[in-house]
């Protein structure tokens, strides 16, 4: 039997990304800000967490041999890596920082176009557009129209919204466009829809996704996103490893927003859950009904919204010793001939100015039962990836993207 598992942990990069100074990253490192935070006793919370990082079974799958290969990093994990463990680092060759570009490329596909962006002004719209959300959206207005944090613009503008029924349009510095929307007052269907008819307006500017971000609550004080987000993005413009595995009749089990992501293209079937810790017991049942040449492909996206974009250290330092606490469940389920992969799609340091993702370099560590495992270096594109799994899975060769699947005792499988 041969399966994979791919886990994505949405913003958990290593740092060293060689071009961060282009985006203004030079020296962002999620992982190594976080370990070093917690070290100097500045991620602690009561009730929380308190102490070094902690993240043992993470560590025995190589991922601070990864933060080395990656930034020169040296974690005291005090754990050895398994010495079957697959573990090393990867630099993005895809224009931006953003989410689908990150998974795309992990996907085998990397991003060569320039996505559209909207300016860092005031209102941040173009009119034309904005008019024809109006109209075509058929609300009263709109209200935001700037670059701005979730929660932040939702604090500033929600009860303002919740009288005049215009809902919160803002962005930030990736190909987006969001809208805030009260669940009860606006209506989640109409958010939906109006998401919809907004994606249709934007696709002439190129901009990646319109995300639909409701919230409930009454005040300030009590607004609250839920976890009824959807993403509307455009579809890759060439096939991924998603499309390469249904067309070929396997199965691929989308956990979280990647069905979201790759526009429900090449998926098979989704499963989402609210939080990290829920997400992970679908993508345990996923792999418990994952057959022979399927791939179930989660993301774990509370690390970057509830923790990167908010500059939570010590929130996101516990989600992570949360998760690696479960990892043991996953490595369980392993049978003979699978493949598990942990990686990034992004970095969101959260000691990090502003709120944005920060460019860097993501861990590929994992293991597979019957292989060596092994350092697999410096992977000069996220499509390494996606071309090892579609070996492990038996695909020929993609046109992006070189396998390391021999580098970790693998044998071709294509027929």
């Amino acid at each position: 039997m041969a399966r994979a598992f791919l886990f994505v942990l949405d913003s958990f990069g290593i740092g060293g990304a060689a071009d961060a100074e282009g985006y203004g990253d030079a020296g962002a490192d999620t992982f190594g800000h976080i370990a070093l935070a917690c070290a100097q006793g500045r991620a602690d919370r009561e009730g929380l967490r308190k102490g070094p990082f902690a993240v043992p079974n993470m560590v025995s799958l190589g991922l601070a041999r990864a933060a080395e290969t990656a930034t020169g990093f040296r974690f005291d994990g005090s754990k050895i890596p398994l010495a079957t463990a697959i573990h090393g680092a990867a630099q993005e060759v895809s224009s931006g920082k953003d989410t689908p570009s990150g998974h795309w490329e992990i996907a085998g596909l990397p991003v060569r176009f320039d996505w559209g962006h909207f300016p860092q002004t005031v209102p941040a719209f173009p009119a034309a557009l904005t008019e024809a959300m109006i109209r075509e959206g058929k609300v009263p207005g709109i209200l935001g129209d700037c670059h701005a944090a979730g929660i932040e613009i939702i604090e500033r503008f929600g009860e303002e919204h919740i009288r005049s029924g215009k809902p919160i349009c803002y962005t930030s510095v990736d190909s987006v466009l969001q809208i805030a929307a009260h669940e009860a007052h606006f209506g989640l269907e109409r958010l939906y829809e109006f998401c919809k008819t907004v994606r249709g307006l934007v696709d002439p500017l190129n901009i990646g996704r319109v995300i639909a971000r409701p919230f409930v609550g009454e005040t300030v004080a009590t607004f609250e996103r839920t976890y009824n987000r959807r993403d509307y993005a455009v579809p890759p413009p060439e096939p991924t490893l998603l499309d390469r595995l249904t067309q070929r009749g396997s199965k691929v089990i989308a956990v979280g927003k990647i069905g979201d992501i790759f526009a429900h293209r090449g998926i098979s079937e989704v499963r989402k859950a609210a939080g990290n810790m829920a997400m992970f017991d679908k993508a345990l049942g996923a792999m418990d009904d994952a057959g022979d040449g399927d791939l179930v492909f989660a993301n774990f996206v509370d690390f970057d919204t509830e923790f990167g974009h908010r500059r939570d250290v010590a929130g996101y330092a516990a989600a992570l010793e949360a998760f690696d606490l479960r990892l043991p469940e996953a490595l369980a389920k392993l049978k003979q001939g699978d493949l598990l992969i942990l990686t990034a799609d992004h970095g969101n340091d959260p000691t990090w100015r502003g709120t944005d993702h920060t460019r860097e370099r993501i861990p590929v560590i994992g293991v597979g039962q019957g292989l060596t495992g092994g350092d697999i270096g410096l992977r000069t594109t996220f499509a390494d990836i996606g071309e090892t799994v579609a070996e492990h899975l038996g695909l020929a060769r993609g046109r992006h993207g070189t396998s390391f699947y021999a580098t970790i005792g693998g044998h071709a499988r294509i027929a």
